[in-house]
């Protein structure tokens, strides 16, 4: 694959590249657990709630709170056309977008996370805020923008590489990584 972006200095050569093999974020450690349900995608977590035995939303989200002892939950919704974006509001387009499922937090989760007995309301506030953008990192790993990039010398040797640069501010993360020299190119 050919580089989208090319920094040169007279010792090395960075070049970033979309990285095709990200893993996915929700493999780390998070907080929500995202429960979904889509004919084509394979979206979220693995879990147990077989959405056909619902009648609709309203229903599925009873039992998911009945089952998970959900301490908050919000709705997904999903944007198909030419690629898809996942967020917890709903997308003005009713022909290629609806509801997916939902993100989750039991709380049990929140009690063990936060080593607390009471569940405030500033932690239900702190724990959809973390939700929102647990999401948010998902969309940006289902859109594909996600970078790599790899430095090397004039004579082509490998300096070094590195992947896993999610969304817009990949170029300032990238300059964390890099030669002083390059990273000031990044920057401009």
């Amino acid at each position: 694959m050919d580089a989208i972006e090319t920094f040169e200095t007279e010792k090395e050569t960075l070049n970033i590249y979309i990285d095709e093999s990200p893993e996915s974020p929700r493999e780390w450690d998070n907080m929500g657990m995202m429960i979904c349900s889509h004919g084509r995608y394979d979206l979220g977590d693995k879990h147990e709630i077989d959405f056909k035995d619902y009648s609709g939303w309203d229903e599925a989200k009873e039992a998911i709170i009945k089952k998970y002892d959900v301490a908050v939950i919000l709705p997904l919704y999903l944007y198909d056309h030419s690629g898809i974006t996942i967020a917890t509001t709903p997308f003005s387009c009713r022909w290629d977008s609806g509801q997916v499922g939902f993100i989750i937090v039991s709380k049990k989760k929140l009690r063990e996370e936060y080593k607390v007995k009471r569940i405030s309301k500033e932690l239900l506030e702190k724990a959809k805020s973390i939700l929102i953008n647990e999401v948010d990192i998902y969309d940006t790993y289902i859109r594909g923008d996600i970078y790599r990039f790899e430095v090397t010398d004039k004579e082509g040797n490998h300096i070094d590489s590195c992947s896993g640069f999610y969304g817009n501010d990949y170029k300032t993360d990238i300059a964390d990584n890099v030669s002083d020299e390059l990273a000031e190119l990044l920057k401009k």
